[in-house]
């Protein structure tokens, strides 16, 4: 295949708005010439859109485990042990899929993963409908939802990333992290009116049928590759579409073993599997029934999730912005430490009606929800390059270990204890030990610092 090389002059130049390879004539196939785009927006943008709204679709149903422990407790007299081992089992699939789901993107491409994907996570929720046993809750939730969820966690935002943008990749990253936010602040609302009015039945074929909504908009929009439509990524200068790449669950091992002799990928995991921790597992599943305890209604308790979802929209973009400007170890530091003193507050901000601390909390405790993911990501790409994805996709999966653990441990605690206020503590003093992690992340110098230093 020839590739037509142009002057900056020939495409119009760098204009500084990313869109310097938008016109680009590379053909993307063999003997058939590209026409140029001469489109305002690159499809880049219409790629990242389209990821959001599937991620949205994906993280319906991870609104709805807080909702259901409860109910489910009512009607079947389940422990919120055995409940909250369900969910951990959710939890801990998401993660330890989403690395090979990367390289079956690689293998298969991002469209044909994420509607199987999508389809998983739609079976598990239709299905469980008729479930009257614990292990059916097992199976349904833990495992169809789970491999469905993980082939679209974040390790999924990361490769769309990475292929479809050079320019701006920071801002992506925060964007798309908040996808599963803005889907919690759609679904949550609304899935605790329905739990209230309806039943959790109901709730559960919502979110099903919101997975299958997505599909045809993922299959008719979702490119796996620039090259596919014979575009540069934005910002950057054309790459030909890699070969498939064969053995992807052996590359995603290799991959691990590579990664696991380096320092920071344990570092970046140990802090990730607290961010799991103290969010997904905590607050997600466990803020609604410890509320409830406290004699609040359960949609006054999903309302407030669901405003810490909108706060997390904000504080995610906001900190991917950051991320391409300071450096991403000493955001991840401070992020950690306004998270563990935050919770260190929380027993003492719960009561039966919204107060204007608990207020301040959830606020504060939005912005800082994923912020950590930006710059993690940044973390990954700087210290393991072209692997980056798969790398993230495994300390992803030690942030779902982590959310797994605390998914069930809380659970436990609350039948041990009758209060959720060893958690709060605990996760609030695991995220001061995040904070130290963070700031002795070495640093891998760019070329040009490391020429300046030698010169």
């Amino acid at each position: 295949m020839t590739q037509t090389t142009e002057s900056p002059a020939d495409r119009g130049g760098d204009r500084g708005d990313g869109r310097s390879g938008d016109r680009r004539t590379t053909p993307a196939h063999p003997g058939r010439p590209a026409r140029p785009d001469r489109r305002r927006v690159h499809r880049a943008w219409i790629v990242a859109a389209v990821t959001f709204v599937t991620i949205i679709g994906g993280a319906a149903f991870n609104s709805l485990p807080g909702l259901l422990i409860d109910p489910l407790h009512t009607e079947f007299g389940w422990s919120r042990g055995e409940i909250g081992l369900a969910v951990s089992i959710d939890m801990a699939l998401y993660g330890l899929t989403a690395p090979f789901a990367a390289a079956l993107m690689d293998r298969f491409g991002i469209r044909r993963v994420v509607v199987v994907a999508l389809g998983a996570v739609a079976a598990g929720a239709l299905a469980s409908v008729w479930m009257t046993a614990s292990w059916q809750l097992m199976i349904y939730w833990g495992l169809l939802v789970g491999l469905g969820t993980g082939s679209m966690a974040l390790a999924f935002s990361a490769t769309v990333t990475n292929r479809w943008f050079v320019a701006r990749r920071g801002l992506v990253t925060g964007v798309l992290t908040a996808a599963g936010a803005s889907g919690q602040l759609v679904f949550l609302p609304l899935c605790a009116w329905i739990v209230s009015e309806h039943g959790w039945r109901p709730a559960s074929v919502t979110v099903g049928l919101a997975a299958l909504v997505v599909v045809p908009f993922v299959w008719l929009l979702l490119h796996d590759h620039p090259a596919d439509v014979g575009l540069a990524p934005y910002g950057g200068e054309y790459v030909a579409k890699p070969a498939p790449e064969r053995g992807a669950a052996g590359r995603t091992v290799r991959v691990l073993v590579d990664a696991a002799r380096t320092g920071p990928f344990w570092l970046l995991a140990g802090t990730f599997a607290i961010c799991g921790a103290s969010t997904n597992g905590l607050i997600r599943t466990h803020f609604v029934p410890s509320a409830h305890d406290h004699g609040m209604p359960i949609t006054a308790a999903a309302s407030l999730l669901a405003v810490i979802g909108i706060f997390d929209v904000i504080g995610t973009i906001f900190s991917g912005w950051l991320t391409d400007r300071f450096d991403a170890r000493r955001l991840l530091a401070v992020y950690y430490a306004l998270r563990g003193i935050s919770l260190l507050f929380l027993p003492m901000l719960m009561a039966p009606t919204v107060q204007p601390p608990m207020v301040f909390f959830i606020v504060f405790y939005g912005l800082d929800w994923v912020a950590t993911v930006p710059p993690t990501l940044a973390l990954c790409r700087e210290q393991y390059g072209k692997d980056s994805a798969i790398v993230f996709g495994w300390v992803l999966a030690s942030h779902q270990v982590g959310a797994a653990l605390v998914a069930f441990l809380g659970g436990v605690a609350r039948d041990v204890f009758g209060s959720y206020d060893v958690v709060w503590y605990a996760s609030g003093a695991l995220c001061a030990t995040a904070a130290l992690m963070a700031l002795v992340i070495r640093r891998v110098r760019a070329p040009e610092d490391a020429d300046a230093a030698t010169g």
